[in-house]
């Protein structure tokens, strides 16, 4: 939208447009400065897809490893991000790195923020790999600390979709990050909330974005920035017809995107403007158990169990990285779907994995998603894949199980493998577990995710690029509103948080005209 002379609603120093990780961390840098700024959610809940997150930070070389006596560094991230990437985004990688440890030194002086590391390898095995891992979680936050701030704040996934609140009990993962850094903001003094302010086009004056226009429940706003405006509002991957026109796989049923969120308003009010794009085909992938009502529960950390696509044949080690076995599913044109996760009565009929939210057998089994047989073969007859293929690639499998060693996938040999396995599962390789014990069962898999990867081009500062390559003055992205500098690979756990929220500091920094400050 372009014009002058606009007539506002309100006027504020900087606009940030969301509420996940990113936008949050952006809203506490500005506010930190002193900066009047406003944080603008489409929802009635603050945090997004961040707030049902496990909240991995994966910021190398900062205090938080220090703390923990993990031996990490800028460089050792950067020879392992240059391993994967070559020198694509050289520019953006190295801020990144760069800022990363700055970011959170000055997040912690904050009393309201606080990190802990975590153990969870890194997903590749390349040179600076840390098997270890080198993302960091928030500490749980008390919910009294946040008092009349906890309802704002998204509940977990499991009590969302069935709109309850939270529990009584701490905030952990990504409904602490979410709270911790809300709280930290609002104490400053400058930071103000508006919830239920859905941005669907950007006010431009000489070229330059001055504000936004947003719907809400009593009509339609403008509300103007003196320093910028920052886009950090999740992906496209809550709109089917984007998805399909850019040729994302999946579905926006099938994303852990929270319901009606993410569908790429900000996204198209930017291109509107001149905005240019990049890799708008890809996402975060990863399997989705389908839930009875078609939505999905994001799976993984697999103790047990084979995947088998429509030949009734193993197609990769199962154990993979989440992003990496999402990709898996979807390769081969979808030839591999559908995707059956089989099991059997090891663990009592449930799932030997993580699933979010959690799932059970009782409803999965009445409506279908689940199917249970005595025998493989009468097991593949119900999924529709052939008997024998399935009966074969089982006893192939129990045969790994017994010597350890996976000859077709190499399962078990993978430090991230074995990071889930269950230690007390028996045989030589605790990721190989027979699968002898019936009933069996076949949970049916589908390719989900976890948001949109592709979005708004930017530079090392997240000024949004024009389609020549010329930032958009007044006008900065971060989080998957992005086009992540990681391009088709996921690096490690917590890459998208901590990729948002350093890239939102440093859209803070650029306002102000002091690029690295943050908090």
């Amino acid at each position: 939208m372009r014009g002058c002379r606009q007539e506002w609603d309100a006027t504020h120093d900087v606009i940030v447009v969301g509420s996940g990780a990113g936008a949050m961390t952006g809203a506490l840098a500005a506010a930190s400065e002193g900066l009047d700024t406003v944080v603008l959610e489409r929802t009635a809940l603050l945090g997004g897809t961040s707030a049902y997150s496990g909240a991995a930070c994966w910021l190398p070389g900062t205090q938080v490893q220090e703390r923990a006596g993990i031996d990490d560094s800028a460089d050792a991230a950067d020879a392992y991000l240059r391993a994967l990437l070559g020198d694509a985004e050289a520019e953006r990688r190295d801020a990144f790195l760069r800022h990363a440890p700055e970011l959170v030194a000055r997040l912690e002086r904050d009393p309201a923020v606080e990190f802990e590391w975590r153990a969870f390898p890194d997903y590749v095995a390349a040179p600076g790999r840390m098997d270890a891992g080198r993302s960091f979680v928030p500490l749980d936050l008390p919910p009294d600390l946040l008092g009349d701030l906890l309802p704002l704040v998204r509940p977990a996934v499991d009590r969302d979709r069935a709109g309850q609140g939270h529990p009584d009990t701490p905030l952990s993962a990504g409904r602490a990050l979410i709270g911790r850094l809300l709280l930290a903001a609002t104490r400053t003094g400058n930071a103000l909330v508006r919830i239920e302010h859905r941005v669907t086009g950007l006010v431009t004056e000489d070229g330059r974005v001055v504000g936004v226009e947003a719907h809400t429940p009593h009509g339609t706003v403008r509300v103007r920035a003196r320093r910028g405006v920052l886009l950090a509002a999740g992906g496209f991957e809550g709109d089917d017809a984007l998805r399909a026109e850019h040729g994302v796989p999946g579905g926006a049923a099938w994303s852990m995107a929270p319901r009606g969120t993410n569908t790429g308003e900000v996204l198209r009010a930017a291109v509107a403007i001149g905005a240019a794009t990049g890799l708008m085909d890809e996402a975060w992938w990863c399997p989705g158990t389908e839930l009875p009502d078609g939505t999905a529960a994001f799976t993984l950390g697999l103790r047990g169990g084979i995947v088998v696509d429509r030949s009734g044949r193993r197609f990769a080690n199962e154990s993979l990285p989440y992003d990496r076995m999402g990709r898996a599913i979807a390769a081969a044109g979808g030839e591999r779907t559908p995707t059956h996760l089989i099991f059997d009565s090891r663990e009592g009929g449930a799932l030997p994995a993580i699933t979010v939210p959690p799932t059970g057998p009782a409803e999965h089994l009445a409506a279908g998603t689940w199917l249970r047989a005595d025998t493989p073969a009468e097991l593949a007859d119900l999924i529709g894949v052939p008997a024998d293929a399935l009966t074969d690639t089982v006893t192939r499998f129990n045969g790994f199980a017994a010597t350890g060693t996976d000859a077709d996938h190499h399962r078990g040999e993978d430090p991230y493998d074995l990071f889930f396995a269950d230690t007390n599962a028996p045989g030589p390789n605790p990721c190989l577990v027979p699968l002898d014990r019936p009933p069996y069962y076949a949970a049916r898999l589908v390719l989900a995710d976890l948001g949109t990867k592709g979005g708004l081009r930017t530079d090392v500062h997240a000024r949004v690029l024009d389609t020549e390559g010329r930032p958009l003055p007044g006008l900065y992205a971060a989080g998957n509103t992005s086009a992540s500098f990681t391009g088709r690979v996921y690096p490690g756990p917590g890459v998208p948080i901590g990729t948002a929220m350093v890239f939102a500091s440093l859209a803070v920094g650029h306002m102000t005209g002091q690029p690295g400050v943050t908090a």
